[in-house]
Parts: structure tokens; C-alpha cells; sequence
């Protein structure tokens, strides 16, 4: 498995660079404060990092929503389970019809 692993990483590797080296020239970025000259492939590789950081962000901030939403259905349901055990150890009364 270490083995795989290992061919894994010197693939990527090779792949990282080989992508390096096909988008080497120089590209103007523009933005509110200011411009730089950066390599292709490096504006790339940081679009990408961005964009997963804000996936994440995005990604944490629902399950944060979800697990407080869960947290207040658990309270729920143990009220519910708590007044149905109560309602259960009532004696029954007959009607007379």
C-alpha cells in the first residue's frame, strides 16, 4: 500500500510539473489595490486553493446550521419521548357509555 502511495505522489508530482512547465508564461492580474506578473500556472494552482478554502467555508458554516437544527430536534424528541412516558403511567378511566 506504502508502495502505491508513494507512485501516487511521484505521478502528481509529475503532473504539477509538467502543468508548471506547459503554462510558464507570465499573466497580468488586476485587482482593486494594485497589478502583478504571475506564472499561469501558479495563478491557477491559487484559484484553485481559493476556491476549495471557500468551498470549506461554505461547507462549514451549513453543517454548523444543520447541527445546531439537530440539536434542537434531539431536545424536542426528548420532551415528546418524556411526555409519553408520563401519559402511559395515567391510569386509564371507564366511561360509562
Amino acid at each position: 500500500m506504502r508502495i502505491l502511495t508513494y507512485a501516487l505522489l511521484i505521478v502528481l508530482a509529475l503532473f504539477a510539473l509538467t502543468f508548471a512547465g506547459l503554462n510558464a508564461e507570465q499573466v497580468s492580474l488586476n485587482y482593486y489595490l494594485g497589478k502583478i506578473q504571475l506564472p499561469l500556472s501558479l495563478l491557477a494552482i491559487l484559484s484553485f486553493i481559493l476556491g476549495g478554502l471557500l468551498g470549506l467555508v461554505t461547507a462549514f458554516t451549513v453543517y454548523i446550521k444543520l447541527k445546531y437544527i439537530h440539536r434542537r430536534l434531539q431536545h424536542r424528541l426528548r420532551l415528546v419521548e418524556e411526555e409519553l412516558v408520563n401519559l402511559r403511567a395515567l391510569p386509564l378511566k371507564d366511561h360509562p357509555h
